[in-house]
């Protein structure tokens, strides 16, 4: 049970807590519109944990789980009502590849979510666990992930916290140490202190809130990737549309017939398209909201009700246009929005993609995956890039330091902003590379408490072996004690 003590926290977490009120929760004078507020309030400190990590997304929910195996004191504060990010809140049901053609990349927590889905009938109907094997992506029950995800955390004793969240840090930015974080949910704001720290919000709130460098989409970089707010549908018949997502040709025929009638009020070339993931009902990926901006609130406000009116378009255009769709059901839109880019967290290894095209491997590598390079058009009347998938048995590394915030001793990140370019980020941003970055700062994070060393200073061929122990698929032949740095 952590400790619980209660004192008044003054100048030592952000500028947000900062005080100089007379009394606790009030200030002096009446503020005024483009002042700033300050704040002072007395909070309970918790203490004891020897982790807290932010977000229980797929690289949140595994860096937890993988820790409090190690036998750590976890705490996961969540902001919905359940583990898995996109792929449960944000109903996107369906694994991207997890195997090169010859052989399943992913070990470890991935391949143990796999298996116990299958195992529990929570896969597409017919999935064969030699698919895994395959370039093909993997559909599954949203609802089942969220059980085993709960079970799983609960088995491993992670203290999880949902409908909380982060507010902000007691962290120096010179030293690269963060002390405490300060959450808020339903009971009021609480200041937690821990060993180590874990960013997995997917926009690197805990990283960018500590100060580290980050890269922003839209500053940082000449546009924003657009995203979707997907929806689940049903009334499908699925022997008529055929394919997968992308690739059925009654959905892209049936797309462009919609053009030469007009039929939609925005062009946008790119139909990701309908999925099947279970007997009755799919998952569909359609509609760009061009322009929204992930780290802007009004933005995300917009955006999730113009999401809802694409979605609505996109069900009228699938029961005029595709066969087999007349009768389809839109049953609802996704709570979180499926953003595709935000903010990176510049680590001391920036995987690039010169590394992706090169195929490279590194000696501390974490993972390996080889999805393909997935950019969405950036504006509307652009067409997409074909996908060229990586050939058979090839992949690319992830190197530990991409988790690694330049200069942080102990703090970590994982998943959509973890150190990567934007060329990379766009393959790599999906869940099973979250999953596996997850895995590696989980166990990097009790390593590094064990022998007393910073992040950036932990021997990486213990943790490569620690890893593989827990099933982990590292093909490395060669392992390097200390970690891949960028030149």
């Amino acid at each position: 049970m952590a400790k619980l003590s209660r004192r008044t926290l003054l100048g030592a977490v952000g500028a947000s807590v900062v005080a100089a009120a007379a009394s606790p929760g009030k200030t002096s004078g009446q503020p005024q519109s483009g002042q700033t507020y300050k704040l002072v309030r007395e909070i309970p400190v918790e203490e004891g944990y020897d982790l807290v990590v932010a977000g229980g997304g797929p690289a949140g929910a595994a860096a937890a789980i993988s820790a409090a195996r190690l036998g750590a004191k976890v705490l996961l504060v969540e902001a919905t009502g359940c583990m898995g990010g996109m792929g449960t809140s944000g109903l996107v049901t369906m694994f991207c590849p997890v195997g090169d053609g010859e052989r399943c990349l992913t070990g470890g927590l991935m391949r143990e979510y796999l298996e116990t889905l299958h195992s529990r009938g929570f896969l597409k109907p017919g999935s064969d666990p030699n698919d895994w094997r395959k370039q093909t992506s993997v559909p599954f029950n949203g609802e089942g992930l969220k059980l085993l995800l709960d079970e799983l955390a609960i088995g491993a004793g992670v203290e999880v916290r949902f409908f909380t969240e982060l507010i902000d840090v007691d962290a120096d930015a010179r030293a690269g140490h963060v002390r405490g974080v300060v959450i808020q949910n339903i009971e009021g704001y609480h200041y937690i202190r821990a060993a180590t720290f874990i960013d997995g919000t997917g926009n690197g709130v805990l990283a960018k809130l500590c100060g580290a460098t980050c890269r922003e989409a839209g500053r940082d970089t000449p546009g924003i990737m657009p995203p979707i707010l997907v929806s689940l549908v049903s009334g499908i018949d699925w022997d008529r549309i055929g394919g997968q997502p992308g690739m059925s040709k009654n959905q892209q025929a049936g797309l462009q017939k919609a053009f030469e009638d007009h039929f939609f009020k925005v062009l946008d070339l790119f139909l990701p398209g309908m999925s099947q993931t279970g007997h009755g009902v799919g998952l569909l990926n359609a509609g760009h909201i061009f322009n929204l901006d992930a780290l802007r609130c009004k933005s995300m406000t917009d955006g999730m009700m113009a999401g809802r009116r694409l979605a609505q378009e996109y069900t009228a255009f699938y029961r005029k246009y595709v066969p087999g769709c007349e009768n389809l059901e839109h049953v609802t839109t996704a709570p979180l929005m499926g953003v595709r880019e935000s903010r990176r967290v510049l680590g001391e290894y920036e995987l690039n993609v010169a590394d992706y095209h090169a195929r490279r491997k590194f000696p501390d590598q974490i993972g390996v995956y080889n999805y393909y390079i997935d950019i969405h058009p950036y504006s509307p009347g652009v067409q997409r890039e074909p996908d060229v998938l990586m050939g058979l048995g090839e992949s690319v590394g992830l190197p530990y330091g991409m988790t690694v915030p330049k200069g942080w001793k102990n703090l970590w990140v994982a998943g959509r902003c973890a150190s990567m370019d934007v060329e990379v980020q766009a393959a790599f941003r999906v869940q099973p590379a979250a999953v596996m970055m997850g895995q590696a700062a989980g166990t990097a994070a009790v390593q590094s408490i064990r022998t007393k060393r910073p992040a950036g200073e932990i021997d990486t061929e213990v943790l490569v072996a620690t890893l593989r122990k827990a099933g982990a698929y590292l093909p490395q032949t060669e392992t390097s004690k200390t970690m891949t740095r960028a030149a």
